[in-house]
């Protein structure tokens, strides 16, 4: 296959419907998220690993289907939702992912909260087990 024979044109298009799905359930569970998972209440020295935990996973995935969605547009909607949430610890997190290039196919805030509970690792907030 020879490069002038792709068809940019429908690569495009499904990429683009694809974000629109994407933006389209980010919001549906953004609105959901916001009416049903009230302030997270964190230890005034909570690192990211134990909001991480405190957090519940349709926050991860609102905000990973808002980054793939929105790319770099998320960080401010993501830091938003996480003030709101309590979760300020995680913000730092959402900024980095959206100005990593490369990293919007990747479900960056879903991967950390999977590996923090299968790697069973400790904030400095929580008690060591």
């Amino acid at each position: 296959m020879e490069p002038q024979d792709i068809d940019w044109t429908k690569i495009l298009t499904v990429a683009g419907v694809v974000a629109v799905f994407a933006l389209g359930a980010g919001l549906l569970l953004l609105g959901w998220v916001i009416l049903r998972v009230r302030r997270i209440h964190l230890p005034p020295d909570a690192d990211w690993i134990t909001a991480l935990h405190a957090t519940p996973l349709i926050v991860v995935i609102v905000l990973d289907l808002l980054d793939f969605a929105l790319d770099f547009l998320a960080a401010p909607i993501g830091w938003v939702l996480l003030t709101r949430l309590g979760l300020g610890p995680l913000r730092p997190i959402t900024l980095v992912e959206a100005l990593l290039p490369f990293t919007r196919l990747i479900p960056v805030m879903t991967a950390a909260w999977c590996a923090v509970r299968i790697l069973h690792l400790q904030g400095t907030a929580l008690p060591q087990r």
